[in-house]
């Protein structure tokens, strides 16, 4: 065929029909609603139960608990020299609450620092426990002896968690497991024959140690809670004890936060380029998807109420050896044990966990949820959340949540019913128009999450999502 033939021009270089491109002047063009790449599933969002907070606070009110010292311990580094920082060791239980500065400071520069190697013992199972370890740096396991004198891991120790405190509390024990580097480490250690030697030089720290020794003012559960007294297995009539349930004095509040912005659109737009699509309408519907993303961001990352920032110390845990394992999600539902709603994990921590299942020749079940197909674990579903951080150091974190006010879990917290309200929590307010003609509408979205009982809330941290060669 030659080439005037396939152009549909004839021999005489007249058109011989019109032209697709004349065509299109006069056709109405198929077109799709603006696309923003920034849209996620918010699983977070559709998931979370949401409670009404009428007043903007939401007060959870909980059984007293007497405060334990399980924190961490925060350092500070001058090239290699690692130190820890003196206010930080009042998260040591035989600490808390003490607030002589110059004795602080005192016990913080006698701790010593060392190094370890990857599969060095710092402490052996049976030796005298008479040091308090700082981890600075690292992972260390904890290893003990099972019942048939096979060695099982305990649990793993990471940045700011420490072990022996007891030892400074005079405590003539000896080592119950042995501590073993898991990575290279860097370690504080201080002796109690050290720490000894400062008490009998503070008068405050010898007198704040007596009243740790008496104990809390009255008997605590494994919980920390004061403790309900019952009566059971008796028979007769014995005399029954009486009790109450104490309160906490002062209960945490959570006020609801905010996320807004102005959107403007110029009245010619708005006038003059309506059709097919409302120009207002679109501008208001990407509007809002970048409000939800960004609340979504919030309950996981924000420092007041952020979902990261909110779990119990008690409740993080570390991978075993890098990359999430089924060991370690396992040990995340054993934190999580009573009614695990779901897990939440950023995909490359998902990828990771999949890579570590097939490395292993275990292939997880997937369930549908909402008319979606997730992957899941122990028949908990596994969600994917963007907005978990990935280090630079690519570590992430694994979260696991029970939900729920009847569950005392996890709950959302909006308000409804609020003026020119949009959505449930989320209001679209006419601002006016000004001297250039642009129209402007005040967009706000109200929200806060809140963590109903200290476990209901998981996170399995330092999880390793790069891949690795065996």
């Amino acid at each position: 065929m030659t080439e005037s033939a396939q152009s549909g021009i004839g021999f005489e270089g007249s058109p011989l029909s019109l032209g697709t491109v004349a065509a299109r002047n006069l056709a109405t063009t198929t077109k799709s609603a603006p696309q923003m790449q920034g849209i996620s599933s918010r699983w977070l969002l559709r998931m979370l139960p949401w409670v009404q907070a009428s007043g903007g606070v939401y007060r959870v009110n909980r059984r007293l608990s007497y405060a334990v010292g399980d924190g961490r311990v925060s350092f500070s580094s001058v090239g290699s020299e690692v130190r820890v920082v003196a206010p930080e060791l009042c998260e040591l239980p035989l600490l808390r609450g003490f607030g002589d500065e110059g004795t602080l400071n005192a016990l913080a520069g006698r701790f010593v620092q060392q190094e370890f190697d990857a599969g060095d013992v710092i402490v052996e199972v049976g030796r005298p426990a008479d040091q308090v370890f700082l981890v600075a740096h690292g992972r260390v396991s904890r290893v003990g002896v099972g019942k048939y004198g096979d060695e099982i891991v305990l649990g793993v120790l990471a940045d700011g968690d420490y072990f022996g405190d007891r030892a400074l509390a005079g405590s003539q024990d000896t080592w119950d497991f042995t501590a073993r580097a898991a990575t290279h480490c860097t370690v504080l250690t201080l002796s109690g024959m050290v720490f000894q030697e400062i008490v009998d030089q503070s008068d405050t720290l010898r007198t704040h140690l007596e009243q740790f020794r008496a104990g809390p003012a009255g008997d605590q559960n494994e919980h920390g809670e004061a403790a309900i007294a019952l009566a059971s297995g008796h028979v007769g009539e014995p005399v029954l004890p009486g009790t109450f349930v104490d309160y906490e004095l002062s209960p945490r509040e959570y006020e609801l936060s905010v996320a807004q912005t102005v959107l403007q659109v110029h009245t010619r737009v708005a006038d003059l380029y309506n059709q097919p699509m409302d120009q207002i309408e679109q501008q208001l519907r990407l509007t809002i998807e970048a409000l939800r993303e960004r609340q979504e961001h919030e309950l996981v990352n924000n420092r007041e109420f952020g979902l990261l920032h909110n779990a119990d110390l008690k409740q993080r845990i570390y991978t075993r050896t890098g990359p999430p394992s089924p060991d370690d999600m396992d040990e995340l539902l054993a934190t999580v044990w009573k009614d695990p709603a779901f897990f939440l994990a950023h995909p490359r921590a998902i990828a990771a966990f999949g890579r570590e299942c097939s490395r292993r020749g275990v292939y997880p079940q997937s369930i549908d949820v909402a008319g979606n197909r997730v992957p899941a674990w122990r028949g908990v579903p596994i969600f994917p959340c963007n907005k978990i951080p990935v280090s630079d150091t690519q570590t992430s974190s694994i979260m696991l949540l029970r939900v729920g006010e009847a569950d005392q879990g996890v709950i959302g917290l909006h308000q409804t019913g609020i003026p020119d309200e949009y959505q449930p929590g989320l209001s679209v307010r006419f601002m006016g128009i000004n001297d250039k003609a642009v129209i402007s509408y005040l967009v706000s979205a109200y929200y806060s999450a809140a963590v109903l009982t200290p476990d209901a809330l998981g996170i399995l941290e330092n999880v390793e999502t790069a891949s690795t060669r065996d």
